[in-house]
């Protein structure tokens, strides 16, 4: 019989906890909620909550709304939302993380402080956090995906660089250090880790986990960014690793020999849909 083991530093962060929490708080109230986007990177969490009354919507969707209640994911929101809600009398339950709110209200701060600022935020183009972050710049912020942006730099100007909560630390010291490299010295350049710990540290204790185990099954969210990064950990420190959205993409060809078999997730993944994935995999070894 194999062993079968659910790595217990998976699961929901901190703020998707919270947010989640805040959802079913109203839903138990009143039976019907709106979410401004998915409420979590998961379709199957955003589908058990879909049938307790949460209704997504889209940003086009919320200015058509009045008079109702509408809940803010932990990724955060630009300005321009809260304006919204206002004019046409929405109330928000805000659950944006605490660790986003406070990287926004710093660029805020930098770009209303230091005149003609150009902040540059590593990040993934058109992620909520991200929009949300270039929203406290009035849409001026510059978004560095990977090292081929840099060259949207003007090294002419100071440069003050931040980063979205979910990116890898490794990545982050790397863009670091080429925009230093680049600028020389020339003009100043600060650079802030505003890379969330809860989100970092989940590296090498997956990593750790990975290696101890001759087969590893990662259940996240196609969408999820954080998944996306957990995984290639995995399968760097483990090639034996598959990435899944659900049970029914377990292939019985991965379980065969295998006597240690490990199951991790992303900050986006629940504990319930993990459970899942370990029931089927026992029935099938």
């Amino acid at each position: 019989m194999a062993i079968v083991e659910i790595d217990k530093g998976s699961g929901f962060c901190f703020g998707v906890v919270t947010a989640i929490h805040k959802a079913e708080e109203e839903l138990d109230k009143s039976g019907h909620l709106y979410c401004l986007g998915d409420i979590v990177h998961n379709s199957n969490e955003v589908e058990r909550l879909e049938k307790k009354g949460l209704e997504t919507i889209t940003h086009e969707q919320l200015k058509e709304l009045h008079d109702v209640k509408v809940l803010l994911r932990a990724h955060g929101e630009p300005p321009e939302t809260y304006e919204i809600a206002k004019r046409n009398n929405i109330e928000i339950i805000d659950a944006t993380c605490p660790v986003v709110l406070q990287l926004q209200r710093r660029i805020h701060a930098t770009y209303t402080s230091i005149p003609n600022p150009q902040i540059v935020i590593y990040g993934k183009n058109g992620h909520a956090e991200v929009n949300g972050l270039v929203g406290q710049t009035n849409g001026e912020a510059i978004v560095l995906q990977d090292e081929q942006d840099i060259s949207n730099i003007d090294f002419n100007r100071d440069i003050y660089l931040y980063s979205q909560t979910t990116k890898s630390l490794h990545g982050f010291r790397d863009i670091v250090k080429k925009i230093d490299e680049r600028n020389n010295g020339k003009r100043t350049f600060e650079s802030y880790d505003t890379i969330c710990r809860q989100v970092a540290n989940r590296i090498d204790k997956i990593r750790e986990f990975a290696a101890a185990h001759e087969l590893i099954i990662f259940v996240s969210g196609k969408k999820s960014s954080n998944g996306k990064i957990l995984f290639a950990e995995c399968l760097d420190a483990n090639p034996a690793s598959y990435h899944i959205s659900s049970e029914d993409e377990i292939n019985p060809q991965w379980l065969e020999g295998k006597e240690h078999i490990g199951i991790c997730g992303a900050t986006s993944t629940p504990m319930w849909l993990m459970n899942k994935v370990k029931e089927r995999i026992e029935q099938m070894v």
